[in-house]
């Protein structure tokens, strides 16, 4: 039934900085450069998170996790993307996958996405094959291609719970 299947989109971007370990999927990645910003910085996270929320019709993360709130500093992003998952089960939903690209010149991620997918699987309670990732550069263009920031993209489909629970 169409009615119980939504489909909802993150984007996120944070600057690249020095100073802050460099966060991506949950996965501290070996760089001179961080992500800047309140929580851990975790873009890849970030986009994945508004892509549940918006899926299940839900205020975006900014809402749930205003940046000046002190609760949030420094926050690991698969703490919030665990509340993130309980949210979106409260309303009714289940997530049935997630898929991302990654915007970044460097470093290169590929060594850490088989990391990635099972940390961001282990918390949505899913498997590692309903998480996709993928990393691309810029090709030397915009701010990433600057290597100024990385940004993410995700994509998230829910199922109406009764329905999942009704198929199998």
């Amino acid at each position: 039934m169409v009615a119980g299947i939504r489909v909802g989109t993150g984007y996120d971007v944070h600057r690249l900085v020095e100073g802050r370990p460099l966060v991506l999927g949950g996965v501290v990645i070996q760089h001179e450069l961080g992500l800047d910003g309140h929580s851990d910085g975790d873009a890849l996270l970030h986009a994945v998170m508004d892509a549940l929320l918006g899926a299940a019709g839900l205020e975006d993360i900014g809402h749930h996790f205003p940046p000046g709130d002190e609760r949030f500093r420094n926050a690991s992003s698969l703490r919030l993307l665990a509340t993130v998952r309980s949210l979106v089960e409260e309303a009714g939903w289940n997530v049935v996958n997630v898929d991302s690209t990654v915007v970044a010149e460097r470093p290169k991620l590929a060594p850490y996405l088989p990391l990635m997918k099972g940390a961001i699987a282990e918390v949505l309670g899913i498997s590692e094959r309903e998480v996709g990732i993928k990393a691309t550069t810029n090709e030397g263009l915009g701010f990433a291609g600057r290597h100024e920031g990385i940004a993410a993209m995700a994509v998230a489909l829910l199922v109406r719970r009764e329905e999942q629970n009704l198929e199998g």
